[in-house]
């Protein structure tokens, strides 16, 4: 497979990457803490704290766990929206030794019970807000040790108010009933007493379990080694360094930081370059999220296409100065024409569209950044990556036809959890992780989405992809 698509990279682009700087993410951490210690790492409610902050709070989550008698590879589930806290724990699991679950704060009682079952996890981080949902099945599962956080935790003296407001204004937190859960500012003071001892943690290492409906429909933990998420920061630095330059960068974070998508492209990407994270902790509250941009000379936003469509309906969205906005990255979804094109005229920046899967660290490809218009497209494949379109027979198609998109590199995952025969199902004897998705190569190696391969209408005989009907759906005023 010759590949195309390097002729087509924009300048200073490398078509490999070398990940082997770190021997882990904990390390990465590490080296950016001590390099960025006084700048500002992440910003929620008003309140922001320094890289040497998250370093100490880290630091100390993470003795706490070691204290706990936690082994290296023990899973530890998190399940919270954006706030401070939820940097401090992941990089704590990271630097014990253990291996991160991402849970997604919305999940019901049964879906909870199944992840934690399936994962096996020993420890739970968990909002009070949700901390009744957890009450009905921990019974049930693994779980040993949980660490309740409150929203205002970090955020000083304001934090006693924002607790207030959610417990007694809102009636936000329901009541549970969890007798030896621990408080989490009560865990950080009890870790810092501790020490965290370096653990041997290397590239083969489970970072991250990212459950995913993955190709199938049933909820599987893709498992990412330390190896494919540095490998995807290292890719994500290869094509966005040449645009960007040395200088510091403020990213909008309101994705969730337990999608694969806003871990690796916010949390872990600004760690690596020293950014600036700002964790809106409700975007569905458009007024309030709106607000909060006008606080912030931002540079990057990242999002999916519901979410930029929704601050373009925003009366106030267009006021505000986006003189300092460098990057507009959407995934996660499929960006349409008419959302982009309104973008791009009131931001005055592109809205450029980026592909990848939980199995994938997330990025597999990225249109270049200085591309003038929305393209349709999802981009060339980033340095160290292989994409071949393939039919049914697992044979590469001629290039401008349809084939399910396969991608080869060091971010694909090293398998499902504990699933040899899902991995098997997804995984070609020549390395290659098969997506489900269908998709085209034009001769400049750019990709373009055409749809799911379970999810097509034949009319008269002629396949039409769903979301060839949405996107003309989507031009009507």
């Amino acid at each position: 497979m010759e590949k195309i698509w390097l002729k087509n990279y924009p300048p200073g682009v490398p078509a490999e990457i070398d990940y082997r700087q770190y021997g882990s993410i904990g390390a990465l951490f590490e080296a950016s803490a001590a390099k960025f210690r006084d700048r500002p790492a992440y910003h929620n409610m008003g309140k922001t704290i320094s890289f040497g902050e998250l370093d100490r709070l880290a630091r100390a989550f993470g003795a706490w766990l070691q204290a706990r008698g936690l082994a290296k590879g023990a899973r530890v589930a998190v399940m919270m929206p954006n706030c401070l806290q939820y940097p401090a724990c992941i990089f704590g699991v990271l630097r014990a030794g253990c291996t991160v679950v991402n849970v997604n704060p919305l999940y019901t009682a049964r879906e909870l019970e199944y992840q934690l079952k399936d994962s096996g996890a020993e420890v739970i981080v968990i909002l009070e807000n949700f901390a009744h949902v957890l009450q009905e099945v921990i019974a049930r599962t693994p779980i040993k040790h949980v660490v309740i956080a409150a929203l205002g935790d970090l955020l000083g003296p304001k934090g006693l108010l924002v607790n207030f407001v959610l417990r007694s204004v809102k009636k936000m937190v329901p009541a549970y009933d969890l007798p030896n859960a621990q408080r989490f500012n009560a865990v950080i003071a009890e870790g810092e007493r501790g020490t965290l001892r370096a653990s041997d943690v290397g590239h083969e290492d489970v970072a991250f379990l990212q459950y995913t409906g993955g190709t199938t429909g049933v909820s599987k933990g893709a498992a990412l080694v330390h190896r494919n998420i540095l490998a995807n920061l290292e890719q994500s630095a290869a094509w966005l360094m040449p645009f960007l330059g040395e200088q510091p960068q403020i990213i909008i974070t309101a994705l969730p930081l337990y999608h694969i998508f806003s871990l690796t492209a916010n949390c872990l990407f600004m760690t690596k370059l020293g950014g600036c994270n700002i964790l809106i902790t409700n975007p569905r509250d458009i007024p309030g999220f709106v607000k909060e941009l006008g606080k912030h000379k931002f540079t990057i936003i990242t999002g999916v296409n519901t979410l930029f469509n929704a601050l373009l309906n925003h009366p106030d969205f267009a006021k505000l100065d986006f003189s300092s906005l460098r990057v507009s990255l959407g995934g996660g979804m499929a960006v349409q024409q008419a959302v982009a094109e309104r973008w791009k005229k009131v931001t005055g920046v592109t809205l450029v569209e980026a592909y990848g899967l939980s199995e994938t660290s997330p990025a597999a490809t990225i249109n270049p950044l200085d591309i003038k218009e929305y393209n349709g497209a999802i981009g060339l494949p980033i340095s160290s990556t292989e994409v071949s379109i393939r039919g049914d027979d697992a044979k590469e198609v001629p290039l401008g036809q349809a084939g399910e998109v396969c991608i080869r590199g060091p971010q694909v995952m090293a398998g499902y959890w504990q699933r040899p025969d899902e991995t098997a199902k997804v995984m070609t004897p020549d390395g290659f992780f098969c997506t489900g998705d269908i998709g085209i190569m034009d001769d400049k190696g750019f990709v373009r989405i055409v749809d799911r391969k379970k999810d097509m209408i034949v009319v008269s005989g002629f396949k039409v992809f769903p979301n060839e009907v949405e996107n003309v759906v989507a031009m009507h005023p």
